[in-house]
């Protein structure tokens, strides 16, 4: 039996389509999206936390189970646990989709500036507003 393609919703390096592929996964129906009341935090890695009026921004994928549980096996990944979210495409579709997420925020003296940095870099890559990047200190 076929496994089928679930959405997901990525908001840090996984974002960028090339990474998964260097992966040997297979993302398809790629789109650019956003959760409401989420604000990333980053320390050694990002994550979301519930926020008010916030607005974390992400790319949308189709990926099997199968290759979720290998995308998340490793050091510091296998921390992360899928949620349900509600994500909306720029174009304002909703869509059902996983988010991976930490479940305890980083101690605030936690911080990866090579990893900020390559957030950005994803970030100006797939067009996300330069107000948003800017925003991630």
């Amino acid at each position: 039996m076929m496994e089928r393609p679930v959405d997901v919703f990525f908001y840090g390096l996984f974002m960028d389509a090339d990474l998964l592929l260097e992966k040997r996964l297979t993302p398809v129906n790629p789109r650019p999206a956003y959760v409401e009341g989420f604000q990333m935090r980053i320390g050694g890695r990002a994550m979301l936390l519930p926020q008010a009026g916030a607005r974390a921004y992400g790319m949308l994928f189709a990926l099997r189970h199968s290759e979720l549980d290998r995308l998340y096996f490793g050091p510091g990944l296998e921390l992360y646990r899928p949620e349900p979210v509600l994500a909306r495409t720029l174009q304002g579709e909703a869509v059902p989709a996983l988010c991976y997420n930490l479940p305890e925020a980083p101690s605030s003296e936690e911080s990866s500036p090579e990893y900020r940095a390559r957030l950005r870099a994803v970030l100006r890559k797939l067009n996300f507003p330069e107000s948003y990047i800017a925003a991630l200190l």
